[in-house]
């Protein structure tokens, strides 16, 4: 089988990233491998993620260090240590999400070339989903999916996402649910190196990669059930207003 590898950016995790690393030991094709990036976190993550994985004889799961301060550098930096042990197929989620069970055999379907029985794809973004255990009630959590749809919409409209020498349409791939090759990862230049507050870097890798292929799509059975501790901290107004190019400028972004 393709070598697929998860990539997940850690910060400050410790008291909450158990469901996650049960949610990523539990998935039906158990053929990956895991990099988690700790991003200078002081509250023992990096302890949590070992400690449940040598319990488990996960010895696949591996913890690397980015001391530069961003998702984008994090995520960048495992992605990169994932290519250089091997992988050729990659994901990534984050620490505060819990994959489907189905997550990584559907991410490496639709990665697989057509020839060996998969869709072909060189890059997939996933259906995001709130998280059903943190305390919000269904109708915030159906008005944030229909968000996300309205978004995806809106993204292929929007000036800044168009212009000469894209070969496809805008995909909203969320940096939390979203898989890509390891050579198209490379030619498109990965993640960019920024901090969150900075730029969303799951658009700009996009945007990159629209320049290079048009073998790219969102499929409805990649699922990732994302948190919505930004919707409790800020309210649902301000929470949309972030993701829509940081129109809401919280003090404190990173919220645990």
């Amino acid at each position: 089988m393709t070598r697929l590898a998860v990539v997940v950016p850690v910060y400050q995790e410790a008291a909450g990233i158990t469901p996650t690393l049960r949610a990523l030991a539990a998935q039906r094709d158990a053929d990956f491998a895991v990099w988690f990036v700790d991003n200078g976190s002081t509250d023992g993550s990096a302890d949590t993620i070992r400690g449940f994985a040598q319990e488990r004889g996960l010895t696949d799961w591996h913890i690397v260090d980015e001391p530069q301060k961003g998702t984008g550098a994090a995520a960048d930096t495992g992605m990169r240590a994932a290519i250089a042990a091997g992988a050729t197929l990659l994901a990534r989620t984050d620490a505060d999400c819990l994959p489907r069970e189905d997550w990584t055999a559907s991410v490496r379907r639709a990665l697989t070339p057509r020839d060996e029985g998969g869709l072909g794809l060189r890059l997939v973004g996933g259906e995001l989903m709130a998280r059903r255990d943190e305390g919000v009630g269904w109708a915030t959590r159906a008005t944030l999916r229909g968000a996300v749809h309205v978004a995806s919409a809106f993204g292929r409209i929007r000036p800044g996402n168009r212009g000469e020498g894209y070969l496809g349409p805008y995909l909203m791939a969320a940096g939390c649910n979203v898989g890509i090759t390891a050579e198209l990862y490379l030619a498109a230049g990965g993640f960019p190196r920024t901090a969150i507050e900075e730029l969303h870097e799951d658009r700009a890798l996009v945007n990159a990669v629209r320049r290079i292929t048009r073998d790219y799509a969102r499929r409805s059975d990649v699922v990732v059930y994302g948190s919505s501790r930004r919707v409790r901290a800020w309210g649902l107004r301000r929470t949309l207003l972030w993701y829509k190019d940081h129109a809401y400028k919280p003090d404190v972004v990173d919220i645990r």
